[in-house]
């Protein structure tokens, strides 16, 4: 899989900020069939760190019902990878916020 198809933006929440602070962890979005080692060849290329670990999570979406039927609509699920980086490197992209 092509490195610039696998990370599709980075997620960036309060708790998520906190984490980066205290354990050097960074939290992406990426393509659901991507893998741990894919994830940490894009995030080695793209970003030129050095990954010591990457854990990866499949984030079901809530189902919504549809008003006119009462039927529940699937909601997509997406894949959520959280990559820790060697100690010194840091993604520039996340600085500042």
């Amino acid at each position: 899989m092509d490195v610039y198809y696998v990370i599709k933006e980075p997620l960036i929440t309060e708790k998520v900020t906190q984490g980066k602070a205290e354990v050097n962890k960074y939290y992406f979005s990426v393509d659901p069939q991507a893998t741990k080692d894919d994830v940490k060849k894009a995030v080695e290329k793209i970003f030129k760190v050095n990954v010591t670990g990457v854990r990866t999570i499949t984030v079901h979406g809530k189902a919504r019902v549809n008003p006119r039927s009462r039927r529940p609509i699937p909601a997509q699920k997406w894949k959520k990878a959280i990559v820790t980086l060697k100690k010194g490197n840091k993604i520039e992209l996340f600085e500042g916020v």
